[in-house]
């Protein structure tokens, strides 16, 4: 890959940093080594496996918030979008992965659809910064992030808009860590003991994933059922964090390891993860794309890394005229009720929708 892929185009926002100008692309399962050589990169990763990073050659770092544009974001209407399972589909769903809890298959399983409504735009997708500041208005995230990089004949592209709330990977110098969120709850609702069941179950998946590159004995919880607000809901959030074994610590091995052992994230996929992954490919009906995968950046020069969980995140694909999509989900436990579950299917979904389906910036 020379360094004028797509003519040094692209860019993506995310706390604190802005990148431009794509160098280079990689994919990051055949060359994850290279994340850890030097230089800034930002990555996407789909929940199916696929995982790219691109390495940017003008990066900016600011404590300010960006001066807004101002630029109208012209989103669908609220009736466009539909859904890959509807109410009665995903009750089923969930009646079935009850009866593989019970037989033993699995402890907890996160079941997801996928909205998408029609939204053709041009070859480089709708104007995410519209978009993302919309979100930023209405629906402010400690890890919203945008990523635009366009297609080309030899590397593929990313159009991710993101209001995630959620870290699945930081590293600073030789420290890891990961703050899984499970647990969710409407204002003022308290959460339920099924809640803190979902959270210590996956806090135990981290702590185990993260310990496969960890100093031994050094992972440690820092945070457990920590309650959090949100706009529009609650979470129950733990934090683990390990500092790196040696033949980890920024090495070739770095991120080959650390991804290949916690990817896709536990948060949303469950445990065991393995039994969980099986049971979501046979009850999804649509591939969650960078939903529930991984958005964030590297920066191997200062041996720092954000990734956040891909959750409350749209994506376009070009297929088919071009389609704007949004991903939501709920942990399913024995002490699901399949109507709750829908229902915060739909609690997740609703403010961000509205967003995005809203023709014109609020005056």
């Amino acid at each position: 890959m020379n360094e004028e892929h797509s003519g040094g185009r692209g860019e993506a926002a995310f706390r604190g940093v802005r990148a431009r100008h794509v160098l280079e692309h990689i994919d990051v399962l055949s060359d994850g080594h290279r994340l850890a050589e030097g230089g800034f990169w930002v990555l996407v990763g789909t929940f199916e496996g696929r995982i790219s990073a691109w390495r940017m050659g003008d990066v900016t770092w600011s404590d300010a918030a960006p001066e807004p544009t101002g630029r109208a974001w012209f989103g669908p209407a609220a009736d466009a979008w539909v859904t890959s399972l509807d109410e009665v589909a995903y009750r089923s769903a969930v009646e079935r992965i009850r009866g593989d809890i019970r037989e033993g298959e699995v402890y907890q399983a996160n079941l997801c659809r996928v909205l998408a409504t029609p939204m053709p735009a041009g070859p480089d997708g709708p104007d995410a910064v519209a978009l993302s500041e919309r979100l930023a208005l209405g629906n402010p995230a400690r890890f919203a992030s945008r990523i635009t990089i366009p297609w080309s004949a030899d590397a593929p592209g990313a159009w991710v808009v993101s209001a995630s709330p959620e870290l699945y990977l930081a590293i600073d110098g030789n420290r890891v860590s990961s703050a899984p969120i499970k647990g969710t709850a409407a204002p003022g609702e308290p959460m339920l003991a099924k809640d803190e069941a979902e959270n210590v179950m996956i806090t135990d998946l981290v702590r185990n994933d993260l310990s496969h590159v960890a100093v031994p004995g050094s992972v440690a919880v820092t945070e457990f059922l920590g309650l959090h607000e949100h706009p529009g809901l609650t979470h129950l959030e733990s934090t683990v964090a390990a500092t790196l074994a040696p033949d980890y610590d920024w090495t070739a091995s770095l991120w080959p390891a650390l991804l290949g052992g916690t990817f896709p994230p536990g948060s949303v996929s469950g445990a065991p993860k393995s039994s969980a992954l099986r049971i979501i490919a046979r009850e999804e009906r649509a591939p969650r794309g960078p939903y529930c995968g991984a958005l964030g950046w590297v920066d191997a020069d200062s041996r720092r890394a954000e990734l956040a969980v891909g959750i409350r995140t749209f994506w376009w694909d070009r297929a088919d005229g071009g389609t704007l999509r949004f991903g939501t989900g709920a942990g399913i436990t024995w002490g699901s009720d399949p109507g709750a579950e829908w229902r915060e299917t739909e609690l997740k979904a609703r403010r961000l929708i509205a967003l995005a389906s809203t023709a014109r910036m609020a005056g």
